[in-house]
């Protein structure tokens, strides 16, 4: 792949993903709001989202195995054009809230292919810093798509126009499909005639083969099992303990959003080969900190810049995970370990949800606040002990993975690298 076609198939992998994003949350929350005015229950809209986003889980297994299978920008294409074509039938479900769901359910199984499918293409597409660069870029497009998203959609709702909402999705969808059409690069299967060991393996065993890895996956896991769950809390926070109404809450939320695009744009990019792991563990305190820190002395000034300095530790935080499970994990095994990766993020996230729920009725938002961010940071002081002391020898290293045969589309050109969502 020359030069030119690395950079043009970098911008279109990071239009993809922004365009992705934003249709997914355009059509989202006004379908939130349909299922919550045609049900009247709280248990049919927490399905829509488990019906998104579950699928992620349960099906990392398969997809990760089918994109180290085919060839990788086709599948994009083929599962971005099936998204479009449910995108699509949703328009005329709009009567029904168990249509809705199965066919949210659809999608999100699309997608369980899709996403791990972006992620191994990025790893063909650049490697060594510009591997990095990309992944920032990949994530910020992704937290703009997350924002605009839902503004435009809940302003198409509130114009009463949420099949236009829902053909936008689906037009997103195609336009994706033609990115992947454009798109140089070709991810192809390695030959079916290397070590039998390392085609049966799956996601989670490749991506936690590497005892770095193994340490960063723990640590991420715990800290997202404890932090996602705040979402629930937040609003009540905003609220009630700021008495900010819904400006204030928008208002956090936007500086949240904004300091993770700058994180993942700015500063991961700054942060050296040898230091991400460890710079992972320093982001997730940060990330904390910023949400534990301005419960202290209740102000929303302070509760914006604190969620500002928060996200730019969770932004950071991403594009390290992504660029160190690259790195760390066989080039050839990306769909997999990205696959793996979404499912345990997902997981966690799930489970976040419950947990946050609970705590708000046993302790309150701000509690919860204080308690969700606080941990993290000493979950992630334990890991950072962990990596000084246990991982600064030839044990951080990964042991091979069975013989990587890599062809010239697809070869990093950089050796197997530093540290990591």
């Amino acid at each position: 792949m020359t030069e030119h076609g690395g950079k043009r198939d970098s911008r279109l992998l990071v239009g993809a993903v922004g365009l992705s994003a934003g249709g997914d949350f355009l059509a989202l929350i006004p379908l939130a709001a349909l299922v919550s005015e045609l049900s009247g229950s709280g248990w049919a809209v927490s399905g829509l989202f488990v019906a998104l986003w579950g699928p992620m889980v349960l099906l990392s297994s398969v997809a990760g195995r089918l994109i180290d299978r085919v060839e990788t920008r086709g599948l994009l294409i083929v599962t971005s054009l099936i998204q479009a074509v449910v995108a699509a039938a949703l328009i005329g479900a709009t009567d029904s809230v168990a249509a809705i769901i199965a066919l949210v359910a659809l999608l999100g199984s699309v997608n369980a292919f899709s996403a791990p499918a972006e992620f191994a293409l990025t790893g063909s597409v650049a490697s060594g810093d510009r591997l990095k660069i990309l992944n920032g870029h990949v994530e910020t497009a992704r937290y703009m798509g997350m924002t605009i998203g839902p503004i435009a959609g809940g302003a198409i709702a509130g114009a009463g126009g949420i099949e236009i909402a829902l053909a936008i999705n689906a037009l997103t969808y195609v336009a994706v499909a033609v990115a992947g059409w454009l798109l140089e690069v070709r991810r192809r299967p390695a030959p079916a005639h290397r070590d039998p060991g390392h085609e049966v393996r799956g996601g989670f065993a490749v991506l936690l083969h590497d005892p770095l890895l193994r340490l960063i996956m723990a640590v991420t896991f715990v800290t997202l099992l404890l932090m996602t769950g705040v979402a629930t809390a937040e609003v009540f926070y905003v609220r009630e303990d700021l008495d900010a109404g819904d400006f204030g809450y928008g208002a956090v939320m936007t500086s949240w959003t904004l300091g993770m695009a700058a994180g993942a744009l700015f500063v991961s990019s700054r942060i050296g080969a040898t230091s991400l792991a460890s710079m992972a563990m320093v982001m997730i305190m940060v990330q904390g900190a910023g949400l534990s820190v301005q419960t202290i002395v209740l102000s929303l000034p302070l509760a914006v810049v604190c969620y500002l300095v928060g996200g730019v530790g969770h932004g950071t935080k991403n594009v390290l995970v992504r660029t160190l499970i690259h790195e760390r994990t066989p080039a050839d095994a990306h769909g997999r370990s990205g696959a793996a990766y979404n499912a345990l993020r997902n997981g966690a996230e799930l489970g976040a949800l419950a947990l946050g729920a609970f705590l708000v009725e046993a302790i309150g938002a701000r509690g919860t606040l204080a308690l969700q961010g606080g941990a993290p940071i000493l979950v992630a002081i334990a890991g950072l002990a962990i990596l000084t002391f246990r991982l600064r020898g030839p044990s951080a290293e990964p042991e091979p993975i069975g013989e990587t045969v890599e062809d010239e589309a697809t070869a990093p050109t950089a050796p197997v690298r530093g540290e990591m969502a």
